[in-house]
């Protein structure tokens, strides 16, 4: 796979990953910001926006962007998240030109229709109520704002329903001029594409993007605290979480290691303690939740409000055991196989690949080798991860719950008591 990479006269890069050996491109256009950016105000906007452009624009209806693209049998869609807002499509190699010509309609000519707005807000509602009736879904919106209070990092992605339905056409083209320029975003393809026709397709496109973006980033300093909620639900949803690895810490994988090797799978300390000898959960799972500047090293555990007592003084007896005793070789040469088996595994999906290269792109400014990244995680022993433990549980704890009505459940101050 040959990695080829442009930069236009304003800015935006272009990069292409050549797989001849395929009939299929996967493309997309990644801006650098999601709710992560958006002051408190403008909390959800980039959530809306990407929802809004599929509405129309101005070659395009809402129905002709689905039937040119599904005319060819190609697929498109996008996503936000707290960094990244992401416009992609996946199509057969001829078909790579109509791709590009949808993908940056969305970017530089939405029209933002009154009308379609005025639906919209509505469909988008009913995904914020959504989220709010998904418990375990909510816990993490809970939690999210208790580790970053205060920050738009702590903030949802979907944002409020007061704000939605307040968005407006003049607001949203604002926010996309100080936030969608061309050194703030990289359009990616691969598969079988010609670096040369996919400059020339994203130059005749957009190369009237301005230059510079116009925007300061929000603070991401993790804080920690707690949340005890309730809502009429059967299990109790936790997570128990503390200061952890931004994306660009420089050991992002000592803590993916330590992550797998505690709650990573079916083989993981937590899973194989709590699941499968006392039978207290049906999932339990440990994470590193990674920002630009900061991140959450977090545990999420559902279970029965009976069972959560015995639950937490055993996810604190391993945390200890984590702190105490090193991890074991076996241990150790597992999860680094199961983390450069999973990275190896998902560069064989075109679409996955142009994910990977426009995150390391739009947070490194470069396209980091594999072979780097599996270089790093070899290196990482069993001393370092007693030492990044003893850092991680130690650090201010985050402590989110969201159980049934009418249940005693422990408060943030006996939860950092049993941490002690």
């Amino acid at each position: 796979m040959e990695i080829k990479q442009s930069t236009l006269a304003n800015g935006l890069r272009v990069i292409t990953a050549e797989r001849p050996q395929i009939e299929t491109v996967s493309l997309g256009v990644w801006v650098n910001t999601g709710a992560a950016d958006e002051s408190l105000e403008d909390n959800g906007i980039s959530h809306f926006i990407e929802h809004m452009v599929f509405k129309g624009t101005k070659k395009r209806s809402s129905l002709q962007i689905s039937e040119d693209i599904e005319n060819v049998g190609g697929a498109t869609n996008a996503y936000t998240s707290r960094h990244f807002t992401c416009f992609y499509a996946k199509m057969l190699k001829d078909d790579l030109e109509l791709a590009a010509d949808v993908i940056c309609d969305f970017i530089t000519d939405p029209t933002f229709d009154d009308q379609e707005m005025k639906k919209e807000k509505e469909v988008v509602v009913q995904e914020i109520k959504q989220s709010v009736d998904a418990p375990d879904d909510l816990v993490f919106d809970y939690f999210q704002e208790a580790a970053f209070p205060n920050q738009a990092s702590g903030r949802t992605i979907l944002g409020s329903v007061e704000n939605v339905r307040g968005f407006n056409k003049s607001r949203m083209l604002n926010y996309m001029n100080s936030h969608y320029t061309a050194d703030n975003m990289v359009a990616v393809a691969v598969g079988r594409v010609s670096h040369d026709d996919f400059v020339k397709m994203i130059e005749t496109r957009m190369a009237s993007l301005p230059k510079q973006l116009n925007f300061v980033e929000d603070r991401q300093v993790y804080i920690g605290g707690g949340r005890v909620d309730y809502k009429d639900i059967e299990q109790t949803h936790i997570i128990l979480g503390f200061k952890g690895a931004s994306y660009k810490d420089n050991g992002y994988y000592d803590y993916s290691v330590l992550s797998t090797i505690f709650g990573g799978g079916m083989s993981s300390r937590l899973f194989q303690e709590i699941r499968e000898k006392r039978g207290l959960v049906y999932t339990i799972n440990s994470f590193n939740q990674a920002l630009k500047h900061d991140g959450v090293f977090g545990i999420y555990a559902g279970t029965t409000p009976n069972e959560l007592n015995e639950l937490l003084p055993v996810v604190v007896t391993e945390i200890k055991k984590l702190m105490n005793d090193k991890v074991s070789d076996v241990e150790l040469k597992r999860a680094k196989t199961q983390i450069k088996a999973s990275l190896l595994m998902s560069l064989e999906s075109s679409s996955t690949t142009a994910e990977i290269i426009a995150r390391q792109m739009l947070l490194f400014n470069r396209v980091i080798p594999t072979s780097e990244i599996v270089e790093r995680i070899e290196t990482i022993s069993a001393d370092d991860l007693q030492i990044l433990a003893q850092k991680i549980f130690t650090s201010q704890p985050t402590y989110a719950l969201l159980g049934c009505p009418g249940k005693q459940f422990p408060s943030y101050e006996q939860v950092v008591d049993l941490l002690k």
